[in-house]
């Protein structure tokens, strides 16, 4: 995870992207007209469209979060002991940012070690993977 950040805060993130996107698609296409003149009208058009097209894309993504938002569960931060919502097993705390979890089995591990445990579930998923050759040649990957 390149940006360390809570769920919900991620979601937001990608709707406020989307909504400058979309803002900035719509004011480059109206100044199509003032490059072009009466032939910029169709990269008007053109920017008008795409831009309402990632805007409502971002009023999807913005309602979404606020969605779950709403169901997720509110739980007090051991660091900075400020009320944040958790969604899933484990996320990051809104404001400090601490690694938060409900599951007791994995309470005590850190952030890397929790990494590592994915990495090597993930690689081994991958070397169950064999590959059985047919008659004619072709060969199909089946789990073992």
């Amino acid at each position: 995870m390149i940006f360390k950040t809570a769920k919900i805060n991620a979601f937001r993130t990608w709707g406020l992207l989307l909504t400058m996107i979309g803002m900035g698609l719509m004011v480059l296409g109206t100044a199509g007209i003032v490059f072009w003149g009466q032939a910029g009208k169709v990269v008007a058009g053109i920017g008008l469209v795409l831009g309402l097209i990632t805007m409502m894309g971002s009023l999807g993504i913005y309602f979404w979060a606020g969605m779950l938002s709403t169901s997720a569960v509110q739980i007090q931060c051991p660091d900075c002991a400020k009320q944040t919502k958790m969604l899933g097993k484990t996320d990051r705390c809104m404001f400090c940012r601490t690694m938060l979890t409900l599951d007791p089995n994995i309470a005590n591990v850190t952030a890397e070690e929790l990494e590592a445990q994915h990495a090597t579930a993930k690689s081994s998923d991958a070397s169950e993977t064999t590959v059985i050759g047919t008659e004619s040649g072709n060969g199909s990957t089946q789990k073992v």
